[in-house]
């Protein structure tokens, strides 16, 4: 992997993208049928990358909300910041426009399930049906199939990691700093606990679901930057191909054009 390799959870074998800023908007063309994912990368799963690189991954999970995450994008715009966005099924279906937006802008995309249920105690079956269902409204969405899955609470036992990996080609991401922004700690906790965690590789956890920890995320990144850090997509953090659509162009409100 080019020098970088992923940080696999503990005994997992590496066997193996203002609420005043105008929503962007895709055409309503039909999509071709969903892709299935190519075998790139042996990478099972993750909680933090190996690498010198001077990157940090900033995920939110949960969304997109519709109040919330127009807030948190236009902050990210502001510090020139990509994030990747582990959206649930449902949430994803009900705010389209949000979701190409998050694809406009340049941040990613990644599974969070249909209905953030515990996936540890689910069958495979159930498994794959919240996985798949996902990965097909993303798709309809906003062009692009996601190509990592986090699951909701972090539970997924490590022989479901490797068997998403070898039905489905995705790879498991979890985390390696949780500012436990879910408790509401209050906003300096937060992004205090953020920034003492960010180091080259790391993956940072926060929900955008949450108003207090947008209010944090400022305070956060500029912690952040200071320490010379550039937080990057997860796909960016593990030097994939960047992820998102080809060729497809996102129209503003206002006119201008956005190329995936």
């Amino acid at each position: 992997m080019s020098g970088l390799g992923a940080m696999c959870l503990a005994g997992t074998a590496s066997v193996g993208l203002s609420s005043t800023a105008q929503a962007q908007s895709v055409p309503a063309v039909p999509q071709p049928p969903m892709p299935r994912l190519a075998r790139t990368h042996e990478v099972v799963s993750l909680n933090a990358v190996q690498t010198t690189r001077p990157r940090v991954a900033l995920t939110f999970d949960d969304g997109p909300h519709p109040q919330n995450t127009p807030w948190l994008l236009d902050i990210l715009a502001q510090y020139n910041a990509k994030a990747t966005f582990f959206v649930i099924g449902r949430n994803a279906q009900r705010y389209p426009e949000i979701m190409r937006r998050i694809v406009a802008e340049g941040h990613e995309i990644g599974n969070h399930t249909l209905t953030h249920p515990v996936l540890a105690q689910l069958g495979d079956g159930n498994v794959l049906r919240e996985i798949d269902r996902t990965q097909q409204i993303v798709w309809d969405t906003v062009g692009a199939v996601p190509v990592t899955m986090r699951p909701p609470y972090g539970s997924f036992s490590h022989r479901q990691m490797n068997m998403l990996f070898q039905q489905r080609n995705l790879s498991t991401v979890v985390w390696s700093v949780d500012p436990q922004d879910w408790r509401r700690p209050g906003v300096s906790v937060v992004a205090d606990r953020m920034v003492r965690g960010a180091r080259p590789g790391a993956v940072i956890l926060a929900h955008d679901i949450h108003g207090p920890t947008i209010r944090a995320v400022p305070q956060a990144l500029q912690g952040i930057l200071a320490r010379g850090l550039e937080p990057v997509t997860m796909s960016d953090l593990l030097a994939w191909p960047h992820w998102g659509p080809r060729g497809l162009r996102y129209v503003s409100a206002s006119g201008h054009q956005h190329r995936g």
